[in-house]
């Protein structure tokens, strides 16, 4: 599987840096992209939430993907990015960056979502979210997976979004599902082998994407 060359500003928490926003940003109505960001600018109106559900990135799959990343809720770096990114200045998203490229994952395959797309804390620290949070979350996830028409894959990372599985499984029962470990320190740095299991876990989507080219990644 061929590696993702991505842009000149594609590395771990490149967010932090304007210019990488800013070109983010440039790319938001760009063909791939343009659905997924008329539906958060839909969902943002509908919820009142506004820019506490930020955008998809526009260096990932977009509506193209194959593979599907669906974690909990977005955190405070992604509201203030406006992205949900592997570059976004946080550690688990650093810990993301790396593993897919250590597997070789291309990050335009793919596409990286929330089970509740808006922000659910104080500014400074995320909350658990809760069931309610959760309920109202499908609802737009279903709208989400109706945009993903390439979809083979998704990858529902850690507990919360594994909650998805059964509402996932009847609305799209022939595309694959995989439970993934979440990459945050809190996990990946409690002991030597938490790092090992997600990077097993994106072994296997790297294995079962493979088939596009015929090649191992």
């Amino acid at each position: 599987m061929k590696k993702s060359m991505g842009s000149a500003l594609d590395y771990p928490k490149s967010l932090k840096e304007t210019r990488a926003r800013k070109q983010k940003i440039a790319k938001l109505n760009t063909e791939h992209i343009e659905p997924l960001t008329r539906f958060v600018e839909e969902i943002r109106k509908e919820t009142g939430f506004g820019e506490k559900i930020p955008y998809f990135d526009p260096d990932d799959g977009g509506i193209s993907a194959r593979c599907l990343f669906l974690l909990e809720a977005p955190g405070p770096k992604s509201v203030e990015s406006g992205f949900v990114s592997r570059n976004n200045p946080d550690e688990t998203a650093k810990t993301f960056f790396e593993l897919n490229q250590q597997v070789g994952l291309p990050r335009e395959i793919t596409v990286t979502w929330n089970i509740v797309p808006w922000y659910i804390g104080s500014g400074k620290k995320i909350r658990p979210a809760k069931s309610q949070d959760i309920s109202e979350g499908i609802n737009y996830l279903n709208r989400l997976l109706a945009l993903l028409t390439k979809l083979e894959l998704v990858i529902l990372v850690g507990k919360k979004a594994q909650r998805a599985e059964d509402d996932i499984s009847k609305y799209l029962p022939d595309v694959e599902l995989i439970n993934m470990y979440h990459p945050s320190p809190m996990f990946v740095n409690r002991a030597p082998s938490n790092r090992n299991q997600v990077l097993g876990s994106l072994r296997q989507v790297a294995e079962f994407l493979s088939h596009e080219k015929g090649n191992a990644p």
